[in-house]
């Protein structure tokens, strides 16, 4: 069974690409606290598809101002 798109997890680099931006700028935002990463077992960063479009969608507001 597929899970629903928006409980999708994106690792760095699909991030990355969505922004135009390095995989390890989007680990510095993680740390930051500007996008929150779920852990895997092995200690990689993931992120959920959902929030990662929300976070897009206002970069891209902030931008047009």
């Amino acid at each position: 069974m597929e899970a629903h798109d928006d409980e999708t997890l994106l690792t760095p680099s699909e991030v990355a690409a969505m922004f135009r931006v390095n995989p390890k700028t989007v680990t510095r935002w993680a740390r930051a606290g500007k996008i929150s990463a779920i852990r895997t077992l092995g200690g990689h960063r993931r992120f959920r598809a959902s929030e990662i479009r929300h976070f897009l969608e206002h970069v891209e507001e902030a931008d047009r101002i």
